[in-house]
């Protein structure tokens, strides 16, 4: 695989902002979702979104294949992203299903935690009621906060991944969260994204705590002018973390990546200003079931594509190709750059 980013478009910052605003996500029409409220084993909910116009698959005598997509930091089933896998998905005649980390889905969720980086076993758990009741392969791909949780949980169950899912992938995940999270607290990203982030994070916490008064310090959080302080706050307390610093390291997939056993690939752009290049692994670091790919350009998950104002299909086309080769699908196309 390889992506070379368009002239228009240099620099990590442009990558990533022009893409999520402006580019086109889809090469069809916008995907079109059935919602599905779970319940979960702690008597909260999780809603899934599963695309409604998949088409026939590629060979109907097989069994069609399955792309579950998890969501980044705040995301939803309808970032950018998310809209370009089901459009992928649909393309190629896959079911696809989009997950929502609790919170997430437009309405807040009703205990006490909400989601984390290293929320692996919500992810196993929604992959394993999927593989229930679906037959053919099942392929799991994770955005940024998405990303590293999924690999967590292929890190932390092993061989037992296989029993859930058939490959997994990353994409553009901070997978050294410490790294990521004093990135983005620094100069341009403090002043773009941090605020991006806590302008819903604030208010959906504090949802949380008119839900069950007591559960944290509300001055403590209104202070908060980063995602440190916000973890210290309210993520690290209430996922079971000492602190900011606790949850960074011990949530963090990339000390993980020799124990995962499924094919997992990891991609990450060299020019991400969520994380640093420094901080990502080299392929002695990682497991021979673990691909890695860290093209140099792409921003954080941009990897624009085309003549203005171009399009974000390249990356899920291409990430799509690598999980289907390895998950045993039949692509309609495998890992290229292919839209113009």
């Amino acid at each position: 695989m390889k992506y070379v980013a368009p002239r228009w478009l240099p620099g990590g910052q442009l990558q990533t902002i022009w893409p999520a605003l402006y580019s086109r996500r889809v090469l069809g029409s916008r995907p079109e979702y059935r919602r599905e409220r779970w319940d979960t084993p702690d008597g909260d909910f999780v809603d899934v979104d599963f695309l409604q116009s998949a088409l026939a698959p590629v060979a109907p005598q097989s069994p069609q294949p399955l792309l579950v997509v998890f969501h980044g930091l705040e995301g939803s089933s309808r970032s950018h992203y998310g809209e370009a896998f089901a459009d992928l998905a649909r393309e190629r005649g896959w079911a696809c299903a989009l997950p929502h980390f609790r919170g997430c889905s437009g309405e807040i969720n009703r205990a006490p935690r909400a989601y984390h980086s290293g929320d692996h076993a919500e992810i196993g758990w929604i992959l394993q009621r999927l593989r229930a009741t679906h037959k053919g392969p099942l392929m799991a791909v994770g955005v940024s906060l998405g990303g590293n949780a999924l690999l967590r949980w292929a890190a932390e169950v092993g061989t037992d991944a296989a029993r859930s899912a058939d490959a997994v992938a990353a994409v553009c995940s901070p997978i050294d969260l410490a790294a990521g999270g004093y990135a983005i607290g620094r100069g341009f990203n403090r002043q773009v994204y941090t605020r991006m982030f806590m302008r819903t994070l604030v208010p959906k916490a504090l949802q949380k705590l008119a839900q069950h008064p007591g559960l944290f310090d509300r001055r403590a959080l209104m202070a908060a002018r980063d995602l440190y302080a916000f973890d210290n706050v309210f993520t690290a307390p209430l996922h079971g973390y000492r602190n900011t610093e606790d949850y960074w390291l011990r949530a963090s997939a990339k000390p993980l990546l020799h124990r995962i056993a499924i094919p997992a690939l990891v991609v990450n752009a060299r020019n991400d200003p969520f994380v640093p290049a420094a901080s990502l692994p080299g392929a002695h670091e990682v497991g021979r079931c673990v691909t890695l790919w860290q093209p140099q350009h792409g921003g954080h998950v941009g990897f624009p594509h085309g003549r203005p104002p171009g399009h974000v299909r390249a990356m899920p086309d291409a990430v799509g190709g690598w999980l289907s080769d390895h998950a045993g699908a039949a692509p309609a196309q495998r890992g290229q750059w292919a839209h113009g």
